[in-house]
């Protein structure tokens, strides 16, 4: 079992940043490919980024390639989402996600453990 936690979300005016942090509880965290997504009202969930569980391999949808960055720390069991040049279409519900396996994998049905969010903002 694995139990996500977000926190980092608020309200940015657009051309800002934010890092969303997901700190996990249970002994398996470094084990899983780490996942985050957001959902806007009235959309489905989307994938935004994942990392496998060294760290070493990271995917990203490319709506956001080039602006946010996906870390962890083992350590720490935590996952970071640092995003830059925030626009009002990234304002969502952003969830941190795990699963085993491949870290392209992008449908939200393959992912296990799900965070309950944090409210992303952006004004223009």
């Amino acid at each position: 079992q694995v139990q996500l936690v977000e926190s980092g979300g608020g309200l940015v005016q657009a051309g800002g940043s934010l890092r969303l942090s997901c700190v996990a509880s249970g002994r398996t965290f470094s084990s899983y490919t780490m996942g985050w997504f957001r959902q806007a009202p009235g959309k489905e969930r989307e994938f935004v980024a994942a990392i496998s569980w060294s760290g070493s391999s990271t995917y990203y949808a490319d709506s956001v390639k080039g602006r946010f960055t996906i870390s962890r720390d083992n350590a720490k069991k935590t996952v970071y989402l640092q995003m830059n040049s925030l626009q009002p279409e990234d304002t969502a519900v952003y969830y941190c996600a795990a699963r085993p396996g491949v870290v392209t994998a992008t449908q939200p049905g393959t992912y296990y453990y799900w965070g309950q969010g944090t409210q992303v903002t952006v004004s223009s």
